[in-house]
């Protein structure tokens, strides 16, 4: 496993870390007991960094966490939760003000067992873009309450996550300098879209530690297939169809090559996937420690061709 510097965090994380949504049943049910065992299968190869969030499951995720953490020493592993973005009885709510922040990090680490977050992101902020006070509302108010909480020394750093580029960049524009410390971003640096690419410079002159998230761009880069819920064009879903049956075509699955190509760029500290199963835990870090095909990726970025970059709006 390979370490990098998380933006000026002072954190050193894992170029593959442990993203705990499925274990909120996002995508389907899940047995604890090997959701335990794929956490655990996380830490002992080497990922040192496990992020979740309230909304995964409406709080089960953070919950079935929180009891396979009591078996790892705090010390194997940084811990990323979020606030912002919630769920109750199958409903989705936002609620990004400076109270509901607060009390929602206090709620995460109850359910986690813990004292102390690590990293505390403001979940999917463009949400909050077409809510009452936009973006500015992040700036002026979800961000300062989780400075105050960093300064109690209740958090460690502090960021914000989204699907759409160009709104973190918005923020940490319209931020103090410094108080955005991290960003999450997702199905953007993977082989049907290498948009992040394009924001590395920003990001770097402003030292913010860089996750990438969804190698398998939510299901489009799987044998599995994309789930009826995704909400890409169905064009790049076909083009992605096209690209899986060709990588199965030589024998080399694209969930090994979309691994292997998150993780192959150094200036990207980290990327989350998320499982809920020890063995696709065990499978992927595998994957991660041999050697890319580089024709193939060639390949199947020709297949996709023209939707290359094809993104969606958030859900």
């Amino acid at each position: 496993m390979k370490y990098h510097p998380l933006g000026c965090t002072g954190l050193r994380v894992s170029q593959l870390s442990f993203g705990a949504s499925s274990l909120g049943g996002v995508f389907h049910d899940i047995d604890e007991g090997r959701a335990h065992e794929a956490v655990a299968a996380a830490i002992e190869g080497g990922m040192n960094l496990i992020d979740v969030s309230p909304y995964y499951g409406h709080t089960r995720a953070e919950t079935v966490l929180g009891r396979a953490l009591r078996h790892i020493p705090r010390s194997a592993y940084y811990l990323s939760t979020k606030v912002g973005r919630y769920g109750h009885d199958g409903v989705n709510t936002w609620d990004y003000s400076a109270r509901r922040a607060q009390e929602s990090v206090r709620e995460s680490m109850d359910r986690l067992g813990i004292d102390y977050i690590d990293l505390i992101h403001v979940h999917d902020i463009e949400f909050q873009a077409s809510l009452p006070g936009g973006l500015q509302k992040v700036v002026d108010e979800t961000l300062p309450a989780l400075v105050e909480l960093k300064e109690q020394g209740l958090v460690g750093h502090v960021g914000i996550t989204d699907l759409q580029l160009p709104n973190l960049r918005w923020v940490v524009e319209h931020s103090p300098e410094g108080t955005v410390e991290t960003v999450l971003n997702f199905c953007h640096y993977c082989l049907c879209d290498d948009a992040l690419l394009d924001y590395l410079d920003f990001f770097d002159r402003r030292g913010i530690g860089l996750i990438n998230a969804s190698p398998l761009s939510m299901g489009l880069l799987s044998q599995r297939g994309a789930p009826a819920w995704h909400p890409a064009p169905q064009p790049l879903v076909e083009a992605c169809r096209r690209a899986v049956a060709h990588c199965n075509s030589v024998g080399y699955p694209i969930e090994k090559l979309a691994m292997q190509y998150a993780v192959s760029n150094p200036r990207i500290p980290t990327t989350l996937f998320s499982s809920a199963n020890p063995d696709n835990v065990r499978r992927n870090l595998q994957y991660i420690q041999e050697p890319i095909d580089l024709a193939l990726v060639r390949e199947v970025q020709d297949i996709i061709g023209p939707q290359m970059r094809q993104t969606w709006k958030n859900t």
